[in-house]
């Protein structure tokens, strides 16, 4: 069997600082000052389309292979998309939700709202495909207040929907998801991103709800922003080279939505997304 190729992966430093209190307490932190971070998780997109605009970001299957989405189209389109949320006049109180599994068009969407200060509400595709009565959907959309609404597939997320999604709120399906797309960006778009900052809300993440009812949990751009660059510095092996994820943590739990996407936007990497479920799933008669 031929050798694998290997290279080395550096690591960030390890020392801590223990500090010993009277009861019986230590205390450990790390002597390391935590780096710069941009504002905005989107700053990242806007560097790597300019130094790398044609490696590939993210990439899912469809039916002729593999659908890719490169740096410089993911930016080009997602203020396309922050121009068309302006225009809507979304904001934290009206944000969008997003219903379905991870995909190109999630992707965008969430870039195009966080790139302009407008909050994102990823929610469980259980509770629209798995639920009954969509309890637990209409509880989220009572919370959320969504001002847009997208589920990729019309036929299966179209019952949830008509059950449990605000009348006020925009329908948007994968099929006409160019309709956020059609007008250039505008100096609004600059303004507005130009306004976010760390303390901007980027999303509305959804506990599971395994003690309760789910609960709305705000992540902030300074949140996301610092915590990767905190990875970077305990991992800068992801800085050495680009880093290629084959996942398929959802989108709606901050491990795959926060800690993968942003490892990716970071460090210039590629995502490619896993539909998951890879066993044929059997319903018995």
């Amino acid at each position: 069997m031929a050798s694998a190729r290997v290279r080395a992966v550096p690591l960030g430093n390890a020392e801590i600082v223990a500090t010993h209190h009277g009861d019986g307490s230590v205390r450990l932190r790390s002597p390391y000052s935590l780096g710069p971070y941009p504002r905005n998780i989107t700053d990242c997109l806007a560097r790597w389309a300019g130094e790398a605009p044609d490696r590939i970001l993210a990439a899912e299957r469809d039916a002729g292979g593999w659908r890719t989405l490169d740096y410089a189209e993911a930016h080009a389109r997602s203020i396309r998309i922050g121009e068309a949320l302006i225009e809507r006049g979304l904001s934290a109180e009206r944000p969008v939700a997003i219903l379905s599994e991870n995909g190109i068009e999630h992707l965008l969407l969430l870039l195009g709202a966080m790139h302009v200060g407008v909050p994102c509400a990823p929610v469980s595709p259980a509770y629209s495909l798995l639920s009954a009565d969509f309890a637990r959907l209409k509880l989220v959309m009572g919370l959320a207040t969504p001002g847009l609404v997208f589920a990729a597939d019309e036929g299966r997320f179209s019952r949830a929907i008509e059950a449990a999604v605000p009348k006020s709120a925009e329908i948007l399906f994968k099929a006409g998801f160019g309709a956020l797309e059609t007008r250039a960006a505008g100096p609004r778009v600059a303004a507005a991103h130009a306004n976010t900052g760390p303390d901007t809300i980027a999303k509305f993440l959804f506990t599971s709800g395994s003690t309760g009812q789910p609960k709305a949990v705000i992540n902030t751009q300074g949140m996301l922003c610092a915590n990767q660059q905190m990875l970077l510095q305990a991992l800068p092996s992801l800085a050495a080279a680009p880093p290629v994820l084959v996942d398929w943590l959802p989108w709606h739990h901050t491990a795959g939505g926060n800690h993968n996407i942003g490892i990716v936007l970071y460090n210039g990497g590629t995502l490619y997304v896993d539909a998951g479920r890879p066993l044929q799933v059997r319903c018995g008669s």
